[in-house]
């Protein structure tokens, strides 16, 4: 008896997917509780039509496939299904076989015209449903059923899936994949849910996975094999379901977590370009791009657009049976003649598919569905409700390594060549989290932070071997970028509320709650808290959606035939946080030529762009909206909101050891390389090694955009007077915002000390605004307006500098710009370095003046039209004086520059013995101007070019200490060349003690505490100053 109900549901999943299998064969072989089946050819048509990926199988099957069902056990023991050798390889469907997929960009679903496909689906069902036998009880059919599904246990023993696309060909080899029901301590057993525990766990661990990634020629072949991206990675993934209660269709809340302790990437630069397309193939399927023209700006979440949840309805309207996957359990649409005229994309697929590891269903749900289309609404609208579904990936340390390969050829002619690596650049990661957290399609939130990370140089880069065995250096020169904390300081705070952390709610019988709730979300996950938890880098992306209409009363919301310019019924909201904690950054030249290697080998191999741009169309045949539109649109636009953030940011640009980057630049910009070939040369770091030093307290950039710019911009401009809100939206927006920006000199010596920086530019802050509106192309009749709009304000800058120090910055920047072979020739000259830093207590016989530039009030503004470009600007005061020693051996400040000044009594000897601060904060600004061109200088009608100016009084000094400063040459003493090794720290006069200090200092002192090198109190006088609010 119980024969006749589990049978048939095996083999319905087996024959629904393998071709030319004998159902008596295989139901007498299940009856004696094992069948062996070898040499198994797989549907490739059911798969293509089940997955609904936009990938077409080439080839699919099944070396071996064992199922074991212990009949006489089968309430206590679980039915293993072992695949031995399961290989599919996959392609990119082409232009042809996309045709009947629409754009999923901003308004648009997934719906296929082809009707065999839906009839293929059709049918299925109801050969499937089968009438319950009344002999044996329901409730204890349904029981055992639930038992059976629920501790399934599946083994696949080399699991081989490739993907072939142009030259690329991407194979994913698993050696080992089970999954087994586990209990509450995540151990294996034989589990069920019950009314006092309504949970199931499962655990699906994968061993020794292995990714590579290949070039084929034209014929199809590999010629050499590269190494592994990932090379034997095993992990673990917890599994974990809460039902409402025993009667539950599905779960209401759905974790899946995913542990790696260890992850090892390498890529090499032929591998580089491929990896690339591959991210750029995942970022195109993300928004739907794929085979179609790009419709403007695409939809953050590639089915997040207002008729998407249409799209997610499955192709069948009956409740799902046992016997084929539950994909139309999410938002289910409540008119069945919706269903029949759609069909589930890819997306939706992958989304509904977490519900089917575990969903089970009765046939006595078919019948009733299909008899009363009532009562299967009713019971839509009551049990259907969208799962809350937590996906977590969590990585405890990640390593991505960039190696350089060269071909090496046998010592035979027709030996096959070889493939010699050598690792250039290394990438460290530590305490790596990715969660998503979604409720059907009108909630997803997708948090990305690390605790941790740094980057390293490895052995040689283009002939210089900097970082060779024999180098002797240590590791500290070798990182040139850090960032966050240590792991072990920190802490587990990535597992925290994870399946993983036996803290979570999960893990002590406590049903989990979560936040929902968009402006909860924004009061929990804030910028501190991130960082609290992670460290290095947190990103917080969120997007939900809500209907306004009340037409539908819950979640199950009708947003299916919502046209795409009816904003006011659905509100949208996108928001994407990325912040960057303290990090340190030292740009050395093997840091650069590292870098800019990695960036020549990806621009290496240009593949066809997977979306082509849309074309344009006449600004003509559009209809003019009713007034209700206009005030939907007044009332509520969607917009996409992108924040980033980097707090206490600090760059050090060394002189450069060596220079080759005249090779790699001309290849960057786009022309052929005409350099000759690079000559190996020995390399000796160089000691001491003077550098800028670049400290910057925060940095904000604010992007906003619509969220449908094209229909929203072709609505705003069929009207003939649109509002200033409206017009707004039609921009994209972008604030970039930087405070406590400071820079100074500082070198590095022989023993791997920094000296205290000595400051340049004082600290200042400065913003940017700009704004570009979107779709040119409709505005072209509206001159009045503005497409680009451009605004700079600086409230107060100044540098100062001896002439020393301005020598010491041009040899860095002729260290950079200007090569002059394999090896830079550049010379350090130590007398000039004893020169700009003193030793700590010891006064200069003869101290050099030094010039003080302070400019304020500066504002910038940019404007252009289809008829005119405008800029228009204000300095409010310029200043420059000189700072030299006096009598007494006190500082004297002589003035050489001043504006505005009052210049009626300049002629007179009083002039000259005034103070020179400013008269008044409302003093008028230095220099205002306007200039005003055409767009078209041949049009007819244009006004010509204005210019509108005015200069206040300006006084200039000419005084000898400013011949002192020109004249100043260094004492000519030993310099040291970059071939030179440093035997020994540069005699400073330095104590231990100081330089200790020094070196606790770096990256946390500011460049401006020493009082004496400050902004005079005559340069920073406050003259209508400004300051940039946060």
């Amino acid at each position: 008896m119980l024969e006749s109900y589990v049978t048939p549901i095996l083999m319905s999943y087996v024959n629904r997917y393998i071709k030319n299998l004998k159902p008596s064969d295989l139901q007498l072989s299940l009856w004696g509780g094992d069948v062996v089946l070898s040499k198994l050819e797989l549907k490739l048509d059911v798969l293509e039509q089940e997955l609904k990926l936009p990938f077409t199988f080439l080839s699919g099957h099944i070396h071996e496939l064992r199922i074991h069902v212990p009949w006489t056990k089968l309430g206590s023991e679980p039915v293993v299904i072992t695949i031995n050798t399961m290989e599919c390889i996959l392609k990119l469907k082409d232009g042809a076989q996309q045709e009947d997929h629409e754009s999923c960009g901003s308004s648009s679903t997934n719906r296929s015209t082809t009707e065999s496909m839906k009839s293929a689906v059709k049918p299925r069902r109801v050969q499937q449903s089968a009438p319950p036998d009344p002999d044996l009880p329901p409730g204890y059919v349904q029981s055992l059923i639930r038992r059976v599904v629920n501790n399934v246990n599946i083994v696949i023993n080399n699991l081989i899936l490739k993907y072939v696309e142009d030259d690329i060909v991407l194979s994913v080899n698993i050696t080992s994949a089970e999954c087994y029901t586990v209990d509450e301590l995540w151990d294996r057993a034989f589990m069920d849910i019950s009314a006092t525990d309504l949970v199931l766990r499962k655990v699906i661990n994968f061993s020794d996975c292995t990714v590579c990634l290949d070039k084929r020629n034209a014929s199809g072949k590999i010629e050499f094999y590269q190494e592994p991206l990932l090379y034997k990675c095993s992990f673990r993934t917890r599994l974990h379901f809460t039902y409402d209660n025993l009667n539950s269709k599905m779960p209401s809340i759905i974790k899946i977590h995913t542990l790696v302790e260890s992850l090892k990437l390498s890529i090499s630069d032929q591998q580089l370009p491929m990896f690339i397309r591959i991210m750029q193939l995942g970022i195109a399927l993300y928004y739907g791009e794929i085979g179609n023209f790009k419709d403007g700006e695409g939809e953050d979440l590639i089915c997040h657009s207002k008729d998407m949840l249409g799209n997610i309805t499955g192709a069948e309207d009956e409740t799902s049976s046992v016997i084929e996957y539950p994909t139309q359990y999410i938002n289910q649409e409540p008119y069945m003649h919706q269903d029949d005229d759609q069909q589930q994309g890819w997306v939706s697929w992958a989304w509904s598919f977490v519900p089917a590891i575990v969903s089970y269903d009765d046939e006595e749900n078919d019948s009733s569905g299909m008899d009363d289309g009532t009562t299967l609404h009713q019971q839509k609208s009551q049990s259907l409700k969208d799962p809350i579904i937590s996906i977590g990936f969590y990585c405890t340390k990640a390593t991505v390594t960039f190696k350089l390969t060269e071909m090496q050829a046998e010592s035979s002619y027709y030996s096959p060549q070889k493939v010699k690596s050598k690792e250039v650049i290394c990438w460290e990661q530590e305490g790596t989290t990715v969660e998503v957290l979604m409720k059907g399609e009108l909630f997803f939130d997708c948090q990305i932070g690390f605790v941790g990370c740094q980057a390293m140089c490895l052995k040689g880069i283009m002939g210089i071997k900097d970082f060779e065995e024999n180098m002797n250096r240590s590791d500290e020169e070798a990182y040139f970028f850090n960032c966050g904390e240590n792991l072990s300081a920190k802490g587990m705070t990535y597992l925290t509320n994870s399946l993983f952390d036996y803290r979570s709610p999960e893990n002590n019988s406590i049903r989990a709650e979560f936040i929902l709730d968009a402006a909860h979300h924004k009061e929990t996950y804030t910028e501190i808290a991130g960082m609290q938890r992670f460290g290095a880098f947190y990103m917080d992306y969120l997007y939900t959606m809500e209907s306004t209409s009340g037409k539908v009363p819950g979640n199950q919301q009708d947003l299916s035939s919502v046209k795409s310019e009816d904003f006011g019924n659905v509100q949208e909201m996108s928001t994407k946080n990325l912040i960057v904690g303290p990090l340190n950054l030292q740009l050395d030249s093997s840091a650069v030529h590292r870098i800019m290697k990695m960036i020549v080998c990806a621009l290496e191999h240009e593949y066809e762009p997977y979306s082509r741009t849309k074309p344009d169309v006449t600004d003509g045949g559009r209809t003019i909206p009713n007034s209700e539109g206009v005030a939907s649109l007044e009332e509520y636009i969607p917009t996409r909101l992108t924040t980033f953030t980097i707090l206490k940011c600090t760059i050090t640009i060394p002189v450069a050891e060596f220079n080759l980057l005249d090779h790699l630049l001309p290849i960057i910009m786009g022309e052929k390389n005409s350099s000759g070939l690079l000559n190996a040369a020995s390399f000796q770091p160089l000691r001491p090694l003077p550098s800028i030093r670049i400290l910057v307290d925060k940095i904000n950039l604010e992007h906003s955009v619509p969220m449908y710019a094209e229909q929203l911009v072709q609505m705003v401009s069929s009207l003939s007077q649109p509002s200033d809100n409206l017009l707004h939206y039609c921009y994209s927006h972008c604030y970039l915002k930087i405070f406590g920006f400071q820079a100074g000199l500082t070198s590095l010596d022989s023993r791997g000390l920094y000296f205290f920086p000595v400051p340049v530019i004082p600290s200042f802050s400065t913003a940017v605004y700009g704004k570009l509106i979107k779709f040119p192309k409709y505005w072209t009749k509206r001159a009045h307006v503005p497409l680009a709009e451009c605004i700079f304000e600086l409230p107060n800058l100044t540098v100062q500098a001896t002439r020393a120090q301005t020598l010491l910055l041009q040899t860095i920047y002729q260290s950079w710009c200007h090569p002059v072979g394999n090896v830079s020739s550049v010379a350090v000259n130590e007398a000039l370095l004893n020169e700009i830093f003193q030793t700590s207590g010891v006064k200069s016989k003869n101290p050099l003046p030094t010039l003080e530039g302070s400019i304020q009030n500066v504002e910038l503004k940019y404007c252009s039209t289809s008829l005119v470009k405008c800029a228009s600007g204000t300095v409010g005061s310029i200043k420059i004086c000189a700072k030299a020693p006096g009598d007494g051996g006190k500082e004297k400040l002589i003035p050489l520059i001043q504006g505005p000044s009052d210049t009626r009594d300049l002629h007179s000897s009083k002039w000259l013995n005034e103070s020179r601060k400013p008269e008044s904060l409302l003093a008028p600004d230095l220099v205002a101007f306007t200039i005003q061109i055409p767009q078209y200088m041949d049009y007819c009608h244009n006004s010509g070019a204005v210019l509108l100016s005015s200069v206040q009084g300006i006084a200039i000094n000419v005084d000898p200490v400013l011949y002192t400063w020109l004249i100043y040459q260094p004492p000519k003493r030993a310099s040291r060349h970059i071939q030179q090794q440093s035997v020994g720290a540069v005699p400073l006069g330095m104590s231990v003690t100081r330089k200790k200090e020094d070196e606790a200092s770096v990256g946390s002192a500011p460049l401006a505490r020493q009082q004496s090198n400050q902004a005079s109190e005559y340069a920073s006088s406050p003259v209508k100053t400004k300051t940039v609010t946060a």
